[in-house]
């Protein structure tokens, strides 16, 4: 096999986050009376980090002390909230099993906070996975596209990074393979399209976890 590693992407590649995600930025819009956001335009939002997220959000030229204050709304609303209709997208825990079964490495990497990640993995994943790195400036862990948590989380494997396949589903999970050094590969049922993807760098695709699963194997 090429790699011995895989570090996937949490949101849009292994679990479906989008109502989690929507239902808590429309408490925090409800709880600062600011309009409600689509499923679409929350899909459209996710990906970088959750001050980002707030930022788009919120209404054009709202300042950063807003911000900062919503932010500090939101992620504990959201932490506690962030498994209320979350689940693995089908066939992912099977794609597990069967990478792990076969020698393969497996992490997950995430710009959610570094305790959701971990927590989120351990639920959805027990067993399978033997890392989940998050954002967590305490420990210099920058969220992506910064190659932070990837490195991270190859350097617990003890893994090379041109051992290691990074599998996202967006431009940023891209971009964030090409600083780290790390081969990506894009699946196309997460929250970006292959056109947004591919504009982006992306060139290889897939369309189901059995294709991917066939390609690493």
């Amino acid at each position: 096999m090429k790699y011995k590693a895989v570090l996937f992407d949490m949101d849009g590649t292994v679990l479906d986050t989008l109502r989690d995600l929507n239902a808590a930025v429309n408490a925090c819009m409800e709880h600062f009376s600011l309009p409600h956001q689509t499923l679409d335009e929350t899909r459209r939002r996710v990906g970088n980090g959750s001050r980002r997220l707030m930022e788009l959000s919120a209404p054009a030229g709202t300042g950063d002390e807003k911000i900062e204050e919503m932010l500090g709304w939101y992620l504990p609303y959201y932490n506690r909230h962030a498994n209320d209709t979350t689940a693995p997208y089908p066939g992912i825990s099977e794609l597990m099993r069967s990478l792990s079964a076969q020698g393969l490495r497996l992490a997950i990497v995430s710009n959610k906070p570094d305790r959701t990640v971990r927590e989120l993995a351990e639920i959805h994943f027990p067993g399978l996975l033997e890392t989940a790195v998050g954002e967590n400036e305490a420990a210099g862990i920058r969220r992506k596209p910064w190659p932070d948590t990837l490195l991270a989380a190859a350097a617990e494997l003890g893994v090379p990074i041109r051992q290691c396949l990074y599998v996202g589903d967006s431009e940023v999970d891209v971009l964030t393979a090409s600083r780290a050094g790390m081969d990506c590969a894009s699946v196309l049922w997460g929250f970006r399209s292959r056109e947004e993807i591919e504009a982006a760098g992306g060139r290889l695709f897939f369309s189901s976890p059995q294709e991917l699963e066939e390609y690493l194997l």
